[in-house]
């Protein structure tokens, strides 16, 4: 009787291969990290040479006398605009959240006849383009006299801001145990009081989610306040921006690249010091489908 003959082990052939789909894969990544920071590179030079430097020197050289002259041109020029984003902003985030809250507590939670019907007409405003009302919008405001104004741009994207905060709090409280919601009746807690104490204290991931989004949007919008505004004291940074590039800078790259920096520097911060709360709303469940 012959021994029993020991099993070879396998070839490591399966092992060297996702080993190498793996390295393919990073080096990928770093290519593209690489192109996608390349004009950030480019702008963060220049934004720090003098305007002789910047005529004189390759686009790709770090500055040989960093100076800060840029961003103090483009800060006195740019600074009223900012504070005007700011106006605009922190309102028109802060009202289209809480309504979007509303909105998907009620589509949700208290389901009528013809629920689903008003649900997707709210959707249906995120796919109109704002070309194709911008003629009727105008003439709208100047009717309501708050065209030209800060609160006009407000109350646009407020109203353009609602099918996507919609949705996502809709998506969001899909997931909430509507034995909560029971409780709370039960309690004698009204429409309100179930959502100021049940709903909205466990809505802080899809508030997160929807004030990162919608700030971020309405921060770089352009269109909106390019036709509704026209008195440079009430321009967002965003015009005031494109004016810069234009005619205030002249050929002074180097102011240029500080205002764009400058500009978006508000939505960079929030998306550094935010991302992983960001995250933990998108992996809560706001953005299921």
């Amino acid at each position: 009787m012959s021994a029993p003959t020991l099993a070879r082990p396998a070839p490591a052939v399966d092992g060297e291969r996702v080993s190498g789909l793996r390295i393919l894969l990073y080096a990928l990544l770093v290519f593209f990290a690489i192109l996608f920071l390349v004009p950030l590179y480019v702008g963060l030079t220049t934004s720090f040479k003098g305007t002789a430097e910047v005529a004189n020197s390759n686009i790709w050289a770090p500055p040989t006398a960093p100076t800060l002259e840029n961003y103090q041109l483009a800060w006195d020029v740019l600074h009223t605009s900012f504070l005007n984003s700011i106006y605009l902003s922190i309102p028109a985030v802060l009202i289209s959240a809480i309504l979007g809250s509303l909105n998907g507590y009620v589509l949700s939670k208290w389901q009528f006849r013809g629920s689903n019907l008003i649900f997707a007409l709210i959707l249906f405003g995120m796919f109109i383009p704002y070309q194709a009302i911008l003629i009727p919008l105008v003439q709208f405001l100047q009717t309501v006299n708050i065209y030209g104004s800060i609160p006009g741009l407000i109350l646009v994207h407020v109203i353009y801001g609602i099918p996507i905060t919609t949705l996502i709090f809709r998506n969001y409280y899909i997931d909430v145990p509507t034995e909560l919601i029971e409780s709370g009746t039960i309690d004698g807690a009204g429409f309100f009081g179930i959502y100021r104490y049940i709903v909205f204290p466990i809505s802080v991931p899809a508030f997160v989610v929807v004030l990162i989004w919608q700030f971020t949007a309405v921060w770089n919008e352009f269109l909106f306040a390019v036709s509704i505004t026209s008195d440079p004291t009430v321009q967002p940074i965003t015009v005031a921006l494109a004016g810069l590039g234009s005619s205030t800078a002249g050929t002074n790259f180097g102011m240029q690249m500080a205002g764009s920096l400058l500009t978006a520097l508000p939505t960079l911060l929030v998306y550094i010091f935010l991302s992983r709360y960001f995250i933990r709303g998108l992996l809560a469940g706001s953005v299921k489908g």
